[in-house]
């Protein structure tokens, strides 16, 4: 995805030791992606590896849980994954085709949702500070949205109406968390987007972007990839130091600023340039493979010695 950065051609690796690793987390689109989407086969080998040699690897993605399966199949042993930037934790592996959680059956196994109220503040804002600004709803079972949101994908389902009917608060209980609110904007550039947006509701939400468009991600606030994984690795007993994060856009800056090594894409946004500790190469060299390779080496090279 990283429109903004340029590509390097080979990895800048972090000073000093690499401490010990305990568990991976990694972006998908423009990270551990091709841009066509795959997964590469020198990938899946080293996540692989990764999981051999005991190291939790986890998926850290914007995506929704329903666009999971890309990767599903390559996550041994635990099969979690944080998505929504943060606001699910799902279970990949437990699948149950009579779920009513999720569309696809996978099981949320933690949710951090906007409340209600919180996002029609965000949207009162935005309509106001960036006129024609449209709006999308991702709940935990499916996405809604405004007659003029462009039609990324096809989400079979789907409700058409204004934000504010789409987030009126249900009185039924059963009503669907909603776990992030996306907003875009066809004029505005995004990065100048993105600073409009904290600047009038920042406040109100954690605002980030992972899209070459302008196509906000708004959470609830304290929401983030960074503080999901940070709560899963301490159930796990893992520190920061343990972590070796990756990532190419806006919306993983604060996870590689958490985690005790970072490497930002060749193809990365500045922000995520300056967070990092190293950088490797482009998403379609298989950056994220090439650290890993290095990092297994490098244990089984201390653990001979």
């Amino acid at each position: 995805m990283g429109e903004d950065g340029a590509v390097t051609s080979a990895p800048q690796c972090p000073d000093g030791p690499t401490p010990m690793l305990r568990l991976i987390a990694t972006d998908l689109d423009g990270t551990l992606l091709h841009d066509d989407k795959t997964v590469s086969p020198r990938t899946v080998a080293a996540l692989a590896a990764a999981e051999k040699a005991g190291i939790e690897v986890f998926f850290v993605t914007g995506r929704p849980a329903r666009w999971m399966g890309v990767v599903s199949d390559h996550v041994q042993g635990h099969g979690l994954a944080i998505c929504a930037n943060g606001a699910a934790v799902v279970d990949l592996h437990a699948v149950d085709p009579h779920s009513t959680a999720s569309p696809t059956g996978r099981e949320f196994v933690q949710v951090r949702p906007l409340p209600r109220i919180t996002a029609l503040k965000v949207v009162e804002a935005l309509r106001a500070a960036a006129p024609g600004t449209s709006f999308a709803v991702e709940l935990t079972n499916g996405i809604n949205y405004e007659p003029a949101y462009p039609p990324f994908f096809q989400d079979t389902g789907a409700n058409i109406a204004t934000a504010e009917e789409l987030l009126y608060e249900a009185t039924d209980d059963d009503s669907a968390p909603v776990l992030k609110v996306l907003a875009h904007h066809a004029e505005l550039a995004p990065d100048e987007f993105l600073t409009l947006a904290r600047s009038v509701a920042g406040a109100y939400a954690a605002i980030t972007r992972s899209s070459p468009t302008s196509l906000l991600e708004i959470s609830g606030l304290g929401v983030s990839k960074a503080s999901t994984l940070a709560l899963c690795c301490e159930e796990r007993g893992i520190s920061a130091a343990e972590v070796v994060a990756f990532g190419d856009m806006p919306n993983d800056v604060e996870m590689l600023s958490w985690a005790g090594t970072s490497y930002a894409m060749g193809n990365a946004h500045p922000d995520v340039i300056a967070a990092a500790s190293g950088r490797t190469v482009a998403n379609n060299e298989d950056g994220v493979a090439i650290v890993i390779e290095r990092l297994l080496a490098e244990r089984a090279a201390g653990a001979r010695s």
